[in-house]
């Protein structure tokens, strides 16, 4: 072999090979150690070395906090309050899972234990409760929690991810949310609008509150369940929400579904002079179930072109016209438009148009965030109790709300807000006429 070709080989073993001696007189032992761990993490992927390298910088922050509050090992301090009493075993919240570390130990003179702040920061059991929360609303089961984790790598053992203790976990957070739901103040919400309408979960029905303020911004308010959806379940709802903060003196719009129980209870709770819109999406059904099919087309034509007039006084002679055209063959269809009528026609009455005309004349708003609720129960195979129902059903409509955005036409809600203003200013002038 040429002396350059040597010379070569030489050099290039150096570089592929490095001297252990020259790695040494560089780094310490115990960063060797880690380098040596990171470069096996390296290979089950990116996050997996992620994990490590963090697991890494916990381990020396710890170190540092024990030397902080102890002292330098190894060195004779007269001043020492506390000295290092080894390690153990303990646990950490690692990617909605808890991971097992070794973990050094402190004590005081006297035999306290010294709390290590860094340690406690990363054992937040409401974090990993969050997590497994967030994971389970979206579809993620108990059974299959596990494999639904990302892989942090074969070095790091997870604990705390059992089956039963994700179980135990969910009902905890569920019922904290439910609670927190139903204690929610809400006279600090500057309210306009109150959409109440109700959810059928497992033969049980769920009455909802949902409210816009005069910012366009929604807000859950609360729930209340009972076999079906008559006037007690809404009025338990509603003078639950009175308590709360609800103003019952304040011009609001009410907007609500063709029930008669519902309609009921908002006038007992919230008094006569509350104004209500009827949902028309509601009233186009019941007025179409008393049709033949070959009829909805038309009825679904002539209804809304009705409920498209900008003037309401025309808008309501059109539907007389409607009634009295379906009086002789469909006495049923007609009887259903002529039920309620004037309030189908709040929203034209008070002037509203555009976007915020079409929002607030149905419960379309609050049906969005039932389906969240509805959609997620879907996966209960079986009930337990009632409260189980309530748990799961403000879980769903708590995430809905997560991303809840600003209604459509919300520039238009101060006309809404002198709009009703009106309306109550006319109906005390009434009251007094009449007194």
């Amino acid at each position: 072999m040429s002396e350059y070709h040597e010379k070569h080989r030489k050099i290039k073993q150096k570089i592929e090979k490095p001297e252990k001696a020259f790695w040494e007189r560089i780094f310490s032992q115990d960063v060797l150690v880690s380098l040596v761990s990171l470069a096996k993490a390296a290979k089950e992927g990116l996050l997996a070395l992620a994990v490590q390298v963090g697991l890494e910088v916990f381990r020396k922050l710890l170190e540092i906090e024990v030397t902080m509050k102890v002292g330098e090992k190894g060195k004779h301090n007269p001043n020492r309050q506390a000295y290092r009493h080894g390690y153990e075993t303990g646990e950490i919240i690692l990617g909605a899972r808890k991971v097992k570390v070794q973990r050094p130990r402190a004590r005081t003179l006297d035999g306290r234990e010294v709390e290590l702040e860094v340690y406690k920061a990363f054992q937040e059991e409401d974090m990993l409760s969050r997590a497994i929360l967030e994971r389970m609303i979206h579809g993620l089961s108990c059974r299959c929690y596990s494999s639904g984790l990302e892989d942090i790598g074969s070095t790091v053992e997870a604990v705390g991810i059992s089956k039963s203790t994700l179980s135990r976990r969910f009902v905890e957070m569920t019922r904290k949310a439910l609670g927190e739901l139903l204690s929610r103040p809400l006279n600090d919400l500057d309210l306009l609008v109150l959409f109440i309408d109700g959810v059928v979960i497992s033969d049980h029905t769920v009455v909802e509150a949902l409210g816009i303020d005069s910012e366009g911004c929604k807000h859950i308010l609360g729930l209340w369940e009972g076999a079906t959806e008559n006037a007690t379940v809404c009025k338990a709802l509603l003078e639950d929400l009175v308590e709360r903060g609800l103003p019952k003196d304040r011009p609001m719009l009410v907007v609500i579904d063709g029930s008669k129980a519902l309609r009921k209870a908002v006038r007992d709770v919230l008094g006569d002079s509350v104004v209500v819109q009827r949902c028309r999406i509601h009233k186009m059904r019941n007025v179409l179930d008393h049709l033949p099919k070959t009829h909805h087309l038309w009825g679904q034509q002539r209804l809304r072109a009705a409920w498209a007039e900008e003037d309401a006084g025309k808008a309501m002679v059109s539907l007389k016209r409607l009634a009295d055209s379906l009086e002789g063959e469909y006495p049923g269809a007609a009887a259903s438009i002529r039920e309620g009528l004037e309030e189908t026609l709040t929203v034209t009455r008070l002037g509203l148009t555009g976007h915020l005309k079409r929002i607030l004349s149905s419960t379309n708003i609050i049906e969005s965030a039932n389906s969240v609720a509805q959609g997620l129960a879907k996966r209960v195979k079986r009930w337990r109790d009632t409260g189980q129902i309530l748990r799961w059903t403000a879980a769903g409509l708590l995430d809905a709300e997560k991303r809840f955005r600003r209604i459509q036409g919300y520039q238009q809600l101060p006309l809404l807000k002198a709009a009703l203003e009106r309306e109550a200013y006319h109906q005390e002038r009434k009251e007094m006429v009449s007194d």
